[in-house]
């Protein structure tokens, strides 16, 4: 899930992986240094923007995707609604 930098409140410690991707542009990946989880990460791609994995949100209501990206790298038994928009 991707937020505004604004809208986010990041508090705590965190270890850091810098990541650079297919098309050239790096991510940076923060963990939790003692469990390892990933808790938020930045893209140099989408600056201004703070991405958390929603499974941090542990939220069954969470809502749900409104696009897909990599579809081509997209595991085949996933199924998302007709209408996402597909990246």
């Amino acid at each position: 899930a991707r937020f505004p930098e604004e809208a986010v409140t990041i508090a705590g410690e965190s270890t850091q992986f810098a990541r650079t991707g297919d098309e050239g542009t790096t991510a940076r990946f923060h963990f939790c240094p003692v469990c390892g989880d990933t808790v938020f990460y930045r893209m140099d791609a989408m600056p201004g923007f703070v991405a958390i994995p929603v499974g941090a949100f542990a939220d069954p209501e969470f809502p749900p995707p409104r696009v897909s990206v990599y579809e081509v790298r997209r595991h085949p038994w996933l199924h998302l609604d007709e209408g996402i928009e597909r990246d």
